[in-house]
């Protein structure tokens, strides 16, 4: 069916219900529960969805206040908008910041990796092609950097084998996460050092940046954000809010994050740090296929101070303020509530931060729950429940 030709007079709305109704016509489905609002669309429609024809609304819920100490040494009780169709999750969350609060916040610390691309090409000699490429590192440097006023080249690593030469770009894309950024100014630097050096350019995407992959070397190197959230709870919380004990956490703890993950071969071992990324990413409208290098955080417990000390440590978060899904209106408003208190970081360091932080959050309430055994009852209670607030009936995920 034909959903492109559309009469160039229609506005955003009527392009979208046009395109509905052809699909309705031919396909003989009502998709009426798709409609849009003219100002809940945006640039969607020219940006970010091609062919678009309905939007899918989902739920939103308010966790918080998460009582932050950035790594500027500023603080701030931060309120979290969730995007999630999982009942739970936003009261676990909100357990956590409770728990979190009453300990005095948590510590959250990042540094920018830069976000990557790797470039392959077919080379028969790559150790003499590696030296030509380093030697005309200021050339294609000066290239890639053309292409945006926003892009600035990190660093670059160059990697061989089996007959393909890879160059991996690091760049600072400032407040934009940068993926297409990235991508087009690769490909101009691509262009430029295969028809310089006589080599093949096969593919701007060689899969050793991993986007949207786990990967080892993710793990290793970081990607985007590097962000660290730790904090120490004191036994008394731990027994109020969280409704378990220190010495029944530390034996969850080392039984699934360590022994189970080792197991497993798992890349990240953490209890569900994707989860409540992909919560917060669909919020803010944030790439959400990134939640794939999000999960390979690493979350830790000890005892402390007749307590517990718990950290989690995120390689790889790709996020930005600008561009992408960002500047949708709903998702923007989510954006703004995150941000609403100001830190002398730049803002996407501000909000890795708050997503490290947050992450914690997640991590400690449901480590609770899995050490009391009621993790099961919380799901029976709050996801399949019909009426009420979303707490009243599940004491262990205490609302505020």
């Amino acid at each position: 069916m034909d959903l492109r030709n559309l009469p160039p007079s229609m506005n955003a709305r009527e392009r979208v219900d046009e395109r509905r109704a052809r699909i309705e016509r031919e396909l003989g489905i009502g998709l009426a529960n798709l409609a849009v609002a003219q100002k809940r669309i945006g640039a969607a429609d020219e940006r970010n969805c091609e062919q678009m024809f309905g939007a899918v609304p989902l739920p939103v819920g308010l966790a918080g206040p998460l009582n932050i100490l950035f790594s500027s040494g500023e603080t701030a009780d931060i309120y979290l908008p969730l995007a999630t169709t999982e009942g739970a999750l936003v009261a676990s969350v909100n357990r956590g910041c409770k728990a979190l609060a009453r300990s005095g916040g948590v510590r959250a610390f990042s540094e920018y990796a830069g976000i990557t691309r790797s470039v392959a090409f077919e080379a028969k000699a790559p150790k003499k092609i590696a030296a030509k490429i380093r030697a005309l590192e200021p050339a294609w440097k000066k290239i890639a950097e053309a292409t945006s006023r926003h892009l600035k080249i990190l660093s670059y690593e160059i990697d061989a084998k089996d007959g393909v030469l890879f160059l991996t770009l690091a760049a600072d894309t400032g407040e934009a996460m940068g993926m297409n950024m990235l991508t087009i100014a690769a490909q101009a630097a691509g262009e430029f050092i295969s028809k310089k050096l006589g080599i093949p350019l096969l593919t701007v995407a060689g899969n050793v940046d991993s986007d949207k992959k786990p990967s080892a070397r993710t793990k290793k190197k970081g990607r985007g954000y590097r962000v660290r959230a730790e904090a120490l709870l004191p036994e008394n919380v731990v027994r109020s809010v969280l409704r378990s004990d220190p010495a029944s956490l530390c034996r969850t703890a080392r039984a699934k994050l360590e022994i189970g993950s080792r197991l497993a071969g798992a890349l990240g071992s953490n209890l569900h740090a994707a989860n409540t990324l992909a919560a917060l990413y669909l919020a803010t409208g944030q790439d959400a296929a990134h939640v794939v290098e999000g999960s390979l955080a690493d979350t830790a417990l000890c005892r402390a101070h007749g307590g517990i000390r718990i950290s989690v440590a995120l390689p790889a978060l790709l996020l930005g303020v600008r561009g992408g899904g960002t500047d949708l209106p709903a998702q923007k408003q989510c954006l703004d509530l995150l941000l609403r208190e100001r830190t002398r970081l730049r803002p996407p360091a501000q909000l890795a931060e708050i997503f490290g932080g947050a992450v914690l959050a997640g991590e400690l309430s449901l480590l609770a729950a899995q050490a009391t055994n009621t993790l099961a009852r919380a799901h029976r209670r709050l996801a399949r429940r019909k009426g009420g607030s979303g707490t009243k009936d599940a004491p262990y995920l205490a609302s505020r």
